[in-house]
């Protein structure tokens, strides 16, 4: 089994989408193009409980075959990393389980194998995790509420880029960021191998008082499409070829 090209979104809220599509379909049609949601939704450092607003974090990672955290801002950083690597091990272990089943029979999982097999599979999915190359479309949701928290991405989106560059497998990050006044979500950041220059990104942005995730997300999955050709070709990969390993 070759290494593959692993593909995510990474959704920052703070809040309940009130615009436009049901992101959780979206996140499903997503899925079904090969390209993973993971959704954290953040809290302040004082806030206390759940807000009924991020009730629909865990339902969009679900359909969209992710993680969800939430967390508060202090333990951001850490999350985003444990989220992203947590998703590339579900997505492996997604892979190798189909390559089981049409080996040894429908119903046989990693979990199924004698402990053994069990510890070589496991050793394979690791190896899988390091060699892959990952495509990171980072979302964030710049509304009125997550003004505040902003800074606090950005350290932890560098910290991600930090953590990541030690695998021997190639990484592309790119940042979104939503709501845009004139468009559904704007260019922060261009597919790039490291987030070593993001200071100010978010300076320039003009917060909204509304959420459109589910819009967002859909234009997320467009900008997977539209990364550019040459890109693609310097990179070795087939811009018509699906998402696979």
């Amino acid at each position: 089994m070759k290494p593959g090209r692993i593909k995510q979104i990474l959704l920052l809220t703070d809040g309940c989408s009130n615009h436009g599509e049901d992101p959780v379909v979206v996140a499903a049609l997503a899925r079904n193009q090969g390209i993973t949601v993971n959704v954290i939704g953040v809290l302040d450092d004082r806030q206390n409980g759940k807000p009924q607003g991020l009730e629909e974090v865990e339902s969009i990672a679900e359909a969209g075959g992710g993680v969800s955290q939430i967390v508060y801002q202090k333990s951001l950083s850490q999350t985003v990393q444990m989220v992203t690597r947590q998703a590339m091990t579900q997505t492996i272990q997604g892979v190798v389980n189909k390559e089981l089943q049409e080996i040894l029979g429908k119903n046989q999982t990693i979990e199924e194998l004698p402990p053994e097999q069990r510890g070589e599979v496991v050793e394979v999915v690791d190896e899988l995790g390091e060699s892959s190359d990952l495509e990171v479309l980072v979302l964030v949701d710049t509304s009125a509420s997550m003004h505040h928290k902003l800074p606090t991405v950005k350290e932890a989106l560098f910290d991600l880029s930090l953590s990541l560059n030690a695998r021997s497998g190639s990484n592309q990050f790119s940042v979104y960021a939503f709501p845009d006044p004139k468009k559904t979500i704007t260019k922060m950041v261009d597919w790039t191998p490291e987030l070593g220059e993001i200071h100010g990104i978010f300076s320039k942005l003009n917060s909204g008082g509304y959420t459109p995730t589910g819009p967002a997300l859909k234009e997320a999955v467009y900008a997977f499409a539209g990364k550019p050709l040459m890109e693609r070709m310097r990179n070795e990969e087939d811009p018509y070829e699906e998402t696979g390993f």
